[in-house]
Parts: structure tokens; sequence; C-alpha cells
């Protein structure tokens, strides 16, 4: 986004801070919907037109919730980290605190195979935006808390730090999408990570 540009609703471009009407909220739902799953097909370059068409609005209706492919990227890529952050939060009250945090890095890993290219996009295509910046405090909070039940549990080893877990999925889900290997791939080699990243007291 251009710096002296107004300001947008979270999500869209409507700027009269009036909340919208429910056909309005329904379009937006709608075309964000059909941005997630085309954006998992065909990456950040995903067609516009594709979107519009499988959201069932015209090309005005997107236009005067996302006034550009970006903002509308934007809403993409943070309505499915806010997701990823409610699945960290339901996973803290699990039995188990090493499982609740293997079971979220399976999630971040589809979460970077789903939004193929995407975050890269967004951070190269708009030094303005301060998007970068939340949404990675928003997944390494999320993360952190599960982590510390981890090692309170003496699940995992001590010297672990959110953010070796998070490059290290980042790293998994680059390689696998490169070899055009699948999900069951970036699984196989997430559980050989997580058998270095287990303590000894977890007996895993």
């Amino acid at each position: 986004m251009s710096q002296g540009s107004a300001p947008s609703v979270p999500g869209g471009s409507i700027q009269s801070g009036r909340p919208m009407r429910a056909d309005a909220r329904r379009n937006r739902d709608r075309i964000l919907d059909a941005a997630v799953s085309v954006v998992a097909e065909q990456g950040a370059e995903a067609s516009l037109e594709e979107i519009a068409r499988r959201a069932g609005v015209g090309s005005a209706t997107l236009h005067r919730h996302f006034s550009s492919r970006q903002t509308l990227l934007e809403a993409v890529f943070r309505d499915t980290v806010e997701t990823l952050c409610a699945t960290a939060r339901d996973l803290t009250t699990h039995p188990d605190p090493g499982g609740a945090l293997v079971t979220w890095l399976r999630a971040v890993a589809r979460h970077a195979a789903t939004n193929r290219g995407l975050s890269t996009s967004l951070m190269c295509g708009s030094a303005d935006s301060p998007l970068g910046t939340t949404v990675q405090d928003m997944i390494v909070s999320a993360g952190d808390e599960l982590l510390a039940r981890a090692h309170a549990a003496r699940a995992v080893r001590p010297d672990i730090v959110i953010m070796d877990l998070l490059m290290l999925v980042n790293g998994i889900s680059m390689v696998t999408e490169q070899a055009g290997a699948g999900a069951a791939t970036a699984d196989r080699l997430l559980d050989i990570a997580v058998s270095g990243v287990r303590s000894e007291a977890d007996g895993t």
C-alpha cells in the first residue's frame, strides 16, 4: 500500500467506518473464502477474475471490498493466520503439551503449503505495510504459549525456542514445495525433525 492512502477497514476497502450491511458482509466473506481456495491452487498470482467468479460476485463488487490485489491478499493472509492462532489457543488445554505443540507445528506447515508464496509476495511487495511484523508477532506469541507448556512438562529440550521451530517448519515447507512433494512428505520430514526436538525425559 502506498503512503498517504486512506486507511482500510480490516480486510476490506470500505472506508466509511460504518458497520457493513448483512449482504455486503456476506459478499466479503464469500470473496475471502474463494480467495483462500484460489491462492492455494495458484499461489500469490491468483486470478482476481477467478476469485470473483467462485465467490459469485462481479469484479466491481470485489474491488469495492478490496481496492487492490495487495489488500485482498493481506486479508486472506491475516484471516488464515488468525485461524492458526485460534488453533493454538484451543490446544493450550490439551492434556499432552508435547503432542499439542507437534499438532500445531503440523498446522503451521499446512498453512505454509496452502498459502503458496503468499507471505513472501506480501513482504516483498509492500515495504510500508506492517502486516509482516503483525502476523509474525501473532504466530510467535501463539507458539510460545504452547512451547512454554511443553517445556514445563519436560516434553521438549530446554534449549529450544519458538523461532527454531518456526524456521524448521518453514524450511521443510519450502523444500517440499520446490520438490513438488505433497503433505505426506512434509509430515514425514517433520516427524524426523521432531525426534531431535523432544526431550529425553519425554521418552519418544
